[in-house]
């Protein structure tokens, strides 16, 4: 099926909704959607009145057309750009969203259960956990997903199950008129499951614009561990608006690792973290190195919610000639959350005379026994220190990176897989070089 947007994109999804079939949907899923969409009505898209839009801008995005639900030929796809050398990995690819199994490469693993998302709605774990956390915020953008999305996958892993290795989730984006994409993914640790998870955005070549507006729901239970990797690379034509929420039970560790690399015209990504029992650990680490006119807003939130538990965000970003980085990140620490320890800090370098970055660090306390800290760094290159590094026979080009991955090497260092480390400071130099 495919609906070109007549006028404005609010009234095409307006008619789409009305004309959505879900059949298929069992009565709750049907009531959800229901709901979430009389919310995004009633909310409409976010516009830079509200606070935590105020530096981003999508109304140059929502004002054009776009086809909706268009059926893709995936025969002429190239998955190998996707590869990550060295990464030995299961993996799943999601066209537009749609998960397309022939594609994807995956080995019995007894425990692991992977579906497409309008097939898991019988599934416990689904109907636990589906909508029940990130539709939580009020974020219009999250209720429009829940409201109309027709792709994404459901990944569950059983109590003990520790995944064998990677699984490497490739998104790629794919078509020949301007299109808008809702992918909902669910994925579910039970207690004490271990899995490390891998996602590479990329675009098909000769791709249109697209807008890509994702939620991705991910519950981490008592003892469970998440080590979870965001590669974006894809093409100047793609517009991203990623939102992941995750909700962490009793002993839980959630790591997740944000890189953006030069290539989509625009991204939001909104990274929530829930802290909800006792003895939770969670880190963000973030490395964003943009250039031409990219625009990159990484929104985070942390939320303590009970005692003794521990989290650590650390971001950084490189904008070159007129990229555009926001980093807004916050903190906070409920009554309840005694003997909290909460570390934040983003650092900036600018490269470029024209590059900006907004920051906005936050910390909101409302417990009196615990060691929380947030700072922010803004500074250009170092000229003094190439030139150290060009007096002693060393190339410009090749000093220029040295000392950009000596910036990054705080959040890089932190990268608890080898070949994933390796691939992200390797796209960190060519993301210089081709500036």
């Amino acid at each position: 099926m495919s609906t070109l947007v007549a006028n404005s994109l609010f009234q095409q999804l307006t008619s789409s909704f009305q004309e959505l079939e879900t059949s298929h949907d069992v009565p709750a899923v049907k009531a959800i959607r229901q709901e979430a969409f009389a919310r995004f009505q009633e909310l409409g898209f976010p516009t830079v009145k509200n606070e935590d839009w105020k530096y981003t801008n999508i109304h140059g995005l929502i004002n054009k057309p776009y086809v909706l639900n268009e059926d893709v030929d995936v025969a002429h796809l190239n998955f190998d750009v996707a590869e990550i050398p060295g990464l030995d990995a299961h993996r799943i690819v999601l066209v537009n969203g749609q998960y397309v199994l022939a594609f994807s490469s995956l080995e019995d693993e007894i425990g692991l259960t992977i579906k497409s998302i309008e097939d898991a709605q019988e599934e416990p774990n689904f109907q636990a956990h589906f909508a029940q956390h990130a539709d939580k915020t009020g974020s219009a953008m999250v209720a429009l997903n829940t409201a109309l999305h027709t792709s994404g996958i459901y990944l569950s892993v059983a109590k003990n199950k520790v995944v064998s290795k990677p699984i490497h989730l490739v998104h790629i984006a794919t078509g020949g008129q301007d299109f808008f994409a809702q992918t909902r993914n669910l994925i579910v640790l039970e207690q004490n499951a271990e899995l490390e998870l891998v996602e590479s955005f990329i675009t098909a070549d000769g791709s249109a614009d697209n807008l890509n507006n994702k939620v991705t729901e991910i519950v981490v239970k008592e003892n469970a561990k998440v080590q979870h990797y965001y590669l974006q690379l894809a093409a100047t034509t793609g517009h991203y608006i990623n939102h992941t929420e995750v909700y962490q039970e009793k002993h839980s560790l959630y790591n997740n690792y944000n890189c953006n690399f030069p290539g989509p015209a625009f991204v939001r990504n909104d990274i929530n973290v829930r802290l909800d029992a006792e003895q939770v650990e969670s880190h963000l680490y973030g490395i964003n190195l943009l250039n031409a006119k990219q625009f990159v807003d990484n929104h985070t939130i942390v939320d303590h919610m009970k005692p003794h538990c521990e989290s650590y965000e650390w971001y950084k970003n490189i904008p070159q000639e007129e990229a555009t980085a926001v980093f807004n990140g916050k903190i906070f620490v409920r009554e309840d959350a005694q003997k909290t320890n909460a570390f934040q800090q983003n650092n900036n370098m600018l490269i470029g005379e024209k590059s900006t970055v907004y920051t906005k660090p936050q910390l909101e306390i409302f417990a009196d026994d615990v060691k929380c800290s947030h700072g922010c760094t803004m500074g250009q290159f170092d000229d003094e220190a190439l030139f150290y590094l060009r007096a002693r026979g060393i190339g410009e080009e090749s000093a220029r990176i040295l000392l950009v991955h000596a910036f990054a090497f705080d959040v890089t260092s932190k990268f608890s897989n080898e070949a994933i480390k390796a691939y992200v400071e390797e796209l960190v130099a060519r993301g210089l070089e081709s500036n």
